[in-house]
């Protein structure tokens, strides 16, 4: 019989108003990959979190047993002693900084009085190369993409000397065949005996790579599945997420599509630091109103570089072409005239910069918007509260009030303010990008509501998104973008996955 590497149990956490933890219960053998799955805000991340001492033992009630030793850990130093390493959903880098810097950051290697950059260097090339990453540890943070800087994250937990790795969402940010790599590469580790934990929404990830799943839902562990004995189906999963079967992923709509409500022509953007480099490159393209407008493309397509382009100019320069917004040209210098001709655009950055985390759900809900809710320059509390409340109830956000900071909601809470946010500004045309990343499928299910909701009232969407059967099961028409171009266009109902890839595959080959 294997080993229990760890033991969570009867784990209690509440926060102000809310228990996010109700005697929870873990366990993982050595040597397995273990997945942690539920809804946004079922208290994944706040279990991890208590496990790996960011929430100090004091805080919370239960115990954790690791190794056969009840642990105590008063902070996340105490559990990285142990070989308890979290991966964030965030990338805790700084970009600055070169890979072998942030690598020791914290952990300098070295005496008290110098630095051994050798050593430093040296050590962070050998743990490059076991994550199969072949980037020089020199190399700054800036310089490598989302892909490989979650390879420096992976190494920088093998340089600690991790036993169990904790991965939160490590392919949020990762097209597909990072996504892949990354996978894999967690396979190989668990053949060297290494013991993890996965967070992820991607279900199809779990079914890959997981020995065992457990489910935790509303604060309160469900049940936990095993490969050998149980069906691994995303089904079955998703049953035990929200409670009960999600037959249809995607809601159904019947489109009623009218005029051109945007159109741009020959438009280009070149990149901002590297002026000579076109990021968009002579790309035109229209949505309807009433209309869902599908973007697909691989990352570093040039997708959100477009949207941000069209949002005021909010991104790139030397932005060259024709606007046209209701057959009209105009000319959007800014961001507030952006606004003023009823464009919004929905970042895939919600915590970067979409909203302010450290404000309450009400004041983010009208900061797009804060004419409506003002006169003279003052803020009326009471419509702002009257109106955070509103889109609280229309939107289904889970908190215990709208006095809630947005830091403290889970993703898919956050993103239906952010959702809020520009809903309140009044568009007649919503650019999402990425609008269900790292979000779970009853939340996402939410959303793509409310996005039918918007085209049946006769408003315009423009969708960006990196998954494909998310593109397929929500747009009416489909452009395919690759190396700042458009690829292709398609309509949805003769689209797949196959079709979509192919052409991204004929246009990199030039055909």
């Amino acid at each position: 019989m294997a080993k229990i590497l760890l033991e969570m149990k009867d784990i209690i956490k509440t926060f102000p108003g809310v228990k996010a933890l109700d005697h929870v219960n873990l366990q993982v053998e050595e040597g397995e990959i273990h997945a942690l799955v539920g809804e946004n805000g079922a208290g994944k991340s706040t279990l991890m979190n208590v496990l790996s001492g960011v929430y100090c033992y004091g805080t919370y009630e239960g115990d954790i047993i690791y190794n056969g030793e009840i642990c105590k850990f008063s902070k996340i130093k105490d559990s990285e002693e142990k070989g308890i390493v979290i991966i964030h959903q965030e990338l805790a880098l700084v970009p600055e900084m070169t890979i072998g810097e942030n690598m020791y950051l914290g952990n300098e290697q070295g005496s008290p009085m110098a630095i051994d950059w050798d050593k430093t260097y040296g050590e962070s090339d050998k743990y490059l190369r076991k994550v199969g990453l072949m980037e020089s540890s020199r190399t700054l943070i800036k310089d490598i993409g989302v892909g490989k800087q979650q390879l420096v994250e992976i190494a920088k937990a093998l340089a600690k000397n991790a036993k169990l790795l904790i991965l939160d969402e490590p392919t949020s940010s990762l097209n597909e065949s990072d996504s892949q790599a990354l996978l894999d590469l967690m396979l190989e580790f668990k053949k060297q005996g290494m013991t993890m934990i996965i967070i992820t929404h991607k279900l199809n990830e779990v079914a890959y790579v997981a020995d065992k799943i457990t489910v935790i839902r509303d604060g309160s562990t469900i049940e936990t599945l095993d490969k050998k004995k149980d069906a691994f189906t995303e089904d079955r999963i998703i049953q035990g997420m929200v409670g009960r079967e999600l037959t249809n992923r995607f809601p159904s709509r019947e489109p009623e599509v009218g005029d051109t409500a945007l159109e741009v022509k020959d438009w280009t953007v070149h990149h901002q630091i590297y002026s000579d480099r076109k990021v968009v490159d002579h790309v035109s393209l229209y949505v309807k109103k009433g209309e869902v407008l599908g973007i697909s493309g691989l990352m570093g397509a040039g997708r959100t570089e477009l949207a941000m382009s069209i949002f005021g100019g909010s991104y790139g320069r030397d932005i060259s072409g024709q606007l046209f917004i209701d057959g009209e040209e105009v000319k959007l210098a800014s961001v507030k005239e952006a606004i003023a001709h009823k464009i919004a655009y929905v970042t895939e950055d919600r915590k970067g910069n979409g909203l302010i985390l450290s404000n309450p759900i009400r004041v983010n809900t009208t900061l797009a918007n804060l004419k409506d809710v003002s006169s003279h320059g003052v803020i009326d509390r009471d419509k702002e509260v009257a109106v955070a409340e509103e889109y609280r109830q229309k939107l289904k956000t889970k908190c215990p009030s709208i006095e809630q900071n947005v830091g403290n909601l889970s993703g898919g809470n956050q993103q239906k303010v952010l959702l809020a946010k520009w809903m309140y500004a009044g568009p007649d045309v919503l650019i999402l990008d990425e609008p269900t990343r790292g979000i779970d499928v009853g939340a996402k299910y939410e959303i793509y509501c409310i996005i039918n909701d918007l085209v049946a009232n006769g408003k315009s969407v423009i969708m960006i998104s990196s998954e494909l059967p998310e593109v397929l099961g929500m747009s009416d028409r489909i452009y395919i973008m690759n190396e700042g171009k458009i690829a292709g266009e398609m309509d949805a109902k003769e689209a797949s996955q196959e079709k979509i890839m192919s052409c991204i595959l004929k246009s990199s080959k030039g055909e």
